[in-house]
């Protein structure tokens, strides 16, 4: 079931309606005047992005494993199609990267439709480093999985240039973004603040004239607001008019939070438990994969002591079988993690439900959503006892169980 993962967000198109913040740049769509004047440019950003290192992966790679690592990088993945260069002009972009390992080796390839070669590159460069592979052991069945990103420019967060300076000037910070992560130092496990600029653009600088933040309300809200602002006064600026005012919004996700982001409205926060949830599926294959992982190598010393009767590998049995144990607990908890966001996801559906009776179909998806990870949270939880069950006890009586 993990050949195939469609990195999709089912809240994200839910709430699409309520929460939208780029409809003015949709692919090669006319542009009326009142879109022409409006500034755009200002989507979300996901500081998740800024986690340039992946955690080590087990060995060797399974379906589990490659699966929730292509899962993990999605951030990094979708910041790729920020970018309008890497991108086509049609409204929606779907990527697809299909990895393949064997014992000679391995490849990630990079396939879909709206890509532009440098948008190839950019994915190819991200997967290469994030998700590096080793081959597999001589003679080892090859392991292959496909996952596929769909990147929608009316909904997802996207640059479009062209328009007007102010919103060419708003992509320019949007696309720099990336690059600021020293900012949002501090923020590793929590959303940063909504924040607002006002920037002023004269005819006569390269840069803004002046940029000032509304106060954020926090200490270090203020501080993020100060670097930040830093950096924008950096950013180069065009204007053929004497002089243009507008506002910057920034609203900050991150898929790697553990706290609640209090500070987003709804809307927004049902998009940020959306990106959390993401990456709790992820860290679920990972640990699924270190199971079977673990699983694989508790029975090839099971089969080795059946074999030999040696009793000087019971240390080794009772290690291997611990680390098994440990695994399966680990997938466990991955999945209730994922379980905690659902039942946060329905909650808030509830609450929007209250105000907007539209809400309810969301909160019914969200329902299913959480049955089917009580299934699979079920179904570790029984795995987990039966490895536990597997162990050689402390008795030289007792025979080790193959553990499938």
């Amino acid at each position: 079931m993990m050949s195939r993962l469609a990195i999709t967000s089912l809240l994200a198109a839910a709430a699409a309606g309520c929460a939208t913040q780029q409809q003015a740049q949709t692919g090669g769509a006319p542009i009326s005047k009142e879109e022409r004047l409006r500034i755009t440019n200002q989507s979300p950003f996901d500081v998740a992005v800024c986690k340039t290192q992946a955690a080590p992966l087990s060995q060797p790679a399974n379906q589990g494993i490659l699966v929730g690592a292509l899962l993990a990088a999605r951030p990094q993945v979708m910041e790729c199609l920020v970018d309008p260069k890497n991108r086509g002009t049609a409204e929606t972009t779907r990527l697809v990267v299909k990895t393949t390992v064997n014992d000679q080796g391995g490849s990630h390839v990079i396939s879909g439709d709206n890509l532009t070669p440098e948008g190839i590159a950019c994915v190819q460069k991200l997967v290469d480093t994030r998700v590096p592979l080793t081959p597999l052991a001589k003679g080892a069945a090859p392991v292959e999985s496909e996952s596929t990103f769909i990147h929608e420019a009316g909904n997802s967060p996207s640059v479009r240039f062209g328009l007007n300076p102010g919103s060419d000037f708003s992509g320019n910070v949007r696309l720099a973004q990336a690059q600021w992560c020293d900012c949002y130092t501090g923020y590793e496990t929590k959303a940063p603040p909504t924040l607002r600029a006002n920037i002023d653009l004269k005819k006569t600088a390269a840069t803004a004239a002046d940029i000032s933040f509304d106060p954020a309300g926090t200490p270090e809200g203020d501080q993020l607001a100060a670097c930040l602002k830093g950096k924008m006064m950096a950013v180069p600026a065009k204007l053929e008019v004497d002089e243009l005012k507008f506002p910057y919004r920034f609203v900050h996700f991150n898929s790697h939070a553990t706290e609640p982001a209090a500070d987003l409205t709804p809307e927004l926060r049902l998009l940020q438990l959306d990106l959390v949830r993401n990456q709790r599926s992820a860290n679920a294959a990972i640990a699924f994969g270190n199971r079977a992982n673990a699983a694989e190598a508790y029975d090839a010393i099971v089969a080795k002591y059946q074999k030999t009767k040696d009793w000087k590998l019971i240390d080794e049995l009772k290690s291997k079988c611990k680390s098994l144990v440990d695994s399966a607990q680990g997938w466990v908890d991955s999945i209730e993690a994922q379980r905690q966001v659902d039942q946060s996801t329905v909650d808030l559906a509830r609450e929007l439900k209250a105000k907007d009776a539209a809400w309810g179909e969301l909160e019914a998806k969200t329902q299913e959503i959480i049955a089917a990870t009580q299934q699979d949270l079920d179904t570790a939880k029984q795995r987990l006892a039966a490895d536990q069950g597997a162990c050689p006890k402390e008795t030289t009586e007792a025979a080790p169980k193959k553990k499938k």
